[in-house]
């Protein structure tokens, strides 16, 4: 039997000569109608809600793993503007494409699978909460986002999500699409959440987006377990404001990378946000380089600055660097933060016969621009022959801070500044070890009129 709810209209409410829009919802759908006095409304079901004004209902789609299966819930109200595409088999992948028009859609994603990913086009902004997940492709990437708006990826608290995607390029709904990492989007990459994330690339790039990434500050963990190229690669920026990131022994390629974002004609945008830059405002970032020559923990085409956090970053190998920037560092201090950095340099010069001819040397921190630092804690250790604790192309001035940086090794150099070398505060000591090694070595003008510096001065 249909229950029958009858609404009575009080004249404080709605004047009996006036029609009103009333919205009813259900199961995260509305019917509108038009309410007059006497009206009856009749439902075989209670409804979850009566509105006067449209209501705004959270637009969820879930995909829930099981195994060889995939459940995708997608809501009344989106039945026509989302799509579904599941394929299983050897290549296994779901592909969402949502059509509307809305501002953001959310995607609840949970469950596990030894045989599964999920792709999501879209040409607005979303946001993609992770509860629990475990995905292995066979076919290309874990997750790709095929959006160039911001996608929010955030890890529910206390959950563990792992992701590894195929060793060959897969195959995907769009032939067109090359498999750039185990987690890709075209768009922004912001992660955050109190859960922990752990990512293995074994074809490419562990995470990557063509535009910025932003780690925030409610992030637990973010572990790269492994990548045959970069562990992070992004276009624009990448920024860190908390949690924790460890990028493991197993990454060939470089640690964090960022580069300008460039048109298909390989040229460079121009944006203010292709800024090239990397920025740590806070939190701890762990990288050990060891897998392969001449790679870089950090590199950034831009500026590389530091606000905050605790840095450890290890490249032992030949040619590998700590900090490459091709812009400007700054190394401060922000305030509510402290920030404290440690660089292990050991290696000899690359052995690579693409740089046969120019070899890489080992170097703690290598920039083509200006060198600023103001405050913090900065230990560089660099060992090897012909290795640079800390190489800068243009000028250094230290302001403040404690810098301590030991060279070892044959022609080893604590410091080798290409200009001017000023010290107006802080504490600085340089030791040097090994035949042919040297403290600081400048071709500039030196200049220490305040602060503490402790070193052997060479010029060249």
């Amino acid at each position: 039997m249909k229950k029958i709810f009858s609404l009575l209209v009080l004249s404080c409410l709605v004047l009996a000569s006036h029609a009103q829009d009333i919205y009813i919802c259900k199961d995260g759908d509305y019917i509108k109608t038009t309410l007059s006095e006497g009206l009856s409304i009749d439902f075989n079901e209670t409804p979850d809600s009566i509105t006067f004004t449209k209501p705004a209902l959270p637009i969820v789609v879930e995909v829930v793993y099981n195994g060889t299966e995939a459940t995708v819930t997608i809501p009344k109200c989106m039945k026509d503007s989302v799509t579904c595409t599941r394929v299983n088999g050897s290549n296994s992948y779901v592909f969402l494409e949502y059509k509307g028009s809305s501002d953001e859609i959310i995607y609840d994603v949970k469950g596990s699978s030894d045989n599964g990913s999920l792709i999501i086009k879209s040409d607005y902004k979303m946001q993609v909460n992770l509860n629990n997940v475990s995905l292995t492709s066979t076919c290309g990437e874990a997750l790709r986002f095929k959006c160039g708006k911001r996608i929010a990826l955030v890890m529910a608290d206390g959950s563990v999500n792992t992701f590894k995607d195929s060793k060959d390029k897969g195959v995907t709904p769009d032939p067109q699409d090359s498999h750039k990492a185990c987690i890709y989007t075209k768009g922004h990459l912001e992660l955050s959440g109190a859960g922990t994330l752990n990512v293995t690339g074994n074809y490419n790039h562990a995470l990557a987006a063509k535009e910025y990434l932003k780690v925030k500050k409610s992030v637990k963990a973010i572990n790269i377990l492994g990548a045959a190229s970069d562990a992070i690669h992004v276009g624009e920026y990448f920024t860190m404001n908390g949690g924790k990131l460890t990028i493991g022994e197993g990454t060939k390629g470089d640690g964090v990378q960022v580069e300008y974002k460039t048109d298909d004609d390989g040229a460079i945008v121009k944006d203010e946000e292709n800024t090239g830059e990397i920025i740590i405002n806070d939190g701890t970032l762990d990288i050990t380089m060891v897998a392969s020559e001449d790679t870089k923990c950090m590199k950034a085409d831009g500026n590389v600055t530091i606000n905050g956090g605790t840095l450890l970053l290890h490249a032992t190998a030949n040619g590998s660097r700590g900090i490459q920037s091709d812009g400007t560092l700054t190394i401060a201090q922000a305030e509510g933060v402290t920030t404290d950095i440690t660089i292990d340099a050991a290696g000899g010069k690359c052995t690579l016969s693409s740089d046969k001819d120019d070899p890489d040397k080992c170097m703690g921190i290598n920039v083509e621009g200006d060198i600023n630092i103001s405050a913090g804690t900065l230990n560089i250790t660099a060992s090897g022959a012909s290795a640079n604790g800390l190489k800068c192309d243009r000028n250094l001035t230290v302001s403040g801070g404690t810098i301590t940086i030991a060279a070892t090794g044959s022609s080893s150099n604590g410091m080798k500044i290409e200009n001017n070398v000023t010290f107006t505060g802080g504490s600085t000591k340089v030791v040097n070890s090994g035949s042919k090694s040297k403290g600081i070595v400048y071709s500039g003008k030196r200049s220490v009129a305040e602060g503490t510096v402790s070193a052997s001065w060479t010029y060249k």
